[in-house]
């Protein structure tokens, strides 16, 4: 085991207490466990619309455990057991670990490995603290690129790996049974739609715009439309919606549907909204029950992706899509904040009253 300098006992920590309730409080600092773990100081620690499930009940996950499942920090400790990185490496780190080799893995299935766990959780404690114990590292951690600032890099730990993956699926099932030529042939073509413009919805519309000739997007919120705009897509109301996607397809339906709100209306409207033969790619953070059409989706032989990103899979092409719109993507946080003020940001984003947030240990 290695390590660089001391490292104190004690820490802050962002903790949950019950629905619509968070702590700050002073907590012990994590150990290396096992020879794959690293201790990691943490730079940012992201707030993201998935905690929100757990902050308002949504998801009976216990108490007293550190929230939050996004971080870029400095690798402080190591146990002997990590080969790929070493003390002093800036990285970032999936928002669930997993070990690289399992069938799973090596199916570029990763998110559904056997030894995954989400950090922010009774299992894995979580991120939003000031340091954060890493397992399984060698499987799941990314080294930050130089010269990527590390708001940047944040934003690799879940949601543009997660809005890329929606795309990415999309694209696959929409050319399955094509042969390569037509594939090529095909390129970009398609009509995406996106619902949802919170952050994770904004990356998908980036990442969709590498994927498809023409990208819309939708919110109820209608203050988020902008940002929609601004990262290339073309906004619609939910009054207009329906008439102009089927007005531009005539009246066909769009050929793919992006679903990140992870709310069963969004994703009724999407089946609403996608063509005969078309794909719905739902990453919403699903926890209620769905009731489906039956009819409605044999009438329409649609194809649906459903469920959580396997970040490894996308990590590159997602990267790729960052490092082409590192402008666009400069201002994608909003709130950079202290963890004194955990508990009125907790508020306020629940409330959708800010945008992207992050925690600044020491600020």
């Amino acid at each position: 085991m290695s390590s660089s300098n001391t490292i104190p006992e004690k820490m802050q920590g962002v903790i949950f207490k019950k629905p619509y309730q968070v702590k700050v409080e002073t907590v012990p600092t994590p150990k290396i466990q096992d020879d794959d773990d690293i201790i990691l100081k943490v730079h940012l620690a992201g707030l993201c619309g998935s905690d929100l499930h757990l902050y308002r009940g949504h998801e009976d996950a216990g108490k007293d455990y550190i929230m939050g499942h996004e971080v870029v920090g400095t690798i402080v400790e190591k146990g002997k057991g990590v080969k790929k990185f070493n003390v002093g490496d800036i990285v970032a780190v999936p928002f669930t670990v997993s070990c690289g080799e399992c069938w799973y893995c090596k199916s570029s299935n990763t998110a559904r490995c056997h030894k995954s766990q989400l950090f922010g959780t009774p299992n894995l404690q979580g991120c939003q603290a000031e340091y954060v114990r890493i397992p399984l590292t060698d499987g799941c951690v990314f080294k930050k690129p130089d010269g990527l600032a590390d708001e940047l890099m944040l934003l690799m730990a879940d949601i543009l790996p997660t809005g890329y993956s929606a795309a990415s699926n999309a694209r696959s099932l929409l050319d399955s049974g094509l042969t390569n030529e037509q594939k090529l042939e095909n390129g970009k073509n398609g009509i995406c739609l996106v619902i949802g413009c919170g952050p994770v919805g904004l990356c998908a519309i980036s990442s969709a715009l590498t994927l498809f000739s023409k990208v819309y997007a939708t919110d109820l919120n209608e203050s988020r439309l902008e940002l929609a705009k601004k990262h290339g897509a073309i906004p619609l109301t939910s009054q207009e919606l329906k008439s102009k996607i089927f007005q531009v397809t005539e009246n066909r339906g769009a050929d793919v549907v992006l679903e990140v709100v992870g709310h069963p209306g969004a994703l009724l409207n999407a089946l609403d909204l996608v063509r005969p033969y078309g794909v719905v790619s739902s990453v919403g953070v699903h926890s209620q029950e769905i009731k489906l059409n039956g009819g409605l989706l044999y009438d329409k032989n649609v194809k649906l992706q459903f469920g959580r990103c396997s970040v490894r899979t996308f990590y590159q092409p997602a990267l790729d899509v960052l490092v082409a719109n590192q402008e666009l993507f400069s201002s994608f946080i909003e709130n950079k904040v202290g963890f004194s003020q955990a508990e009125e940001y907790y508020q306020l984003f629940e409330k959708n009253k800010v945008a992207k947030t992050v925690f600044v240990p020491g600020q």
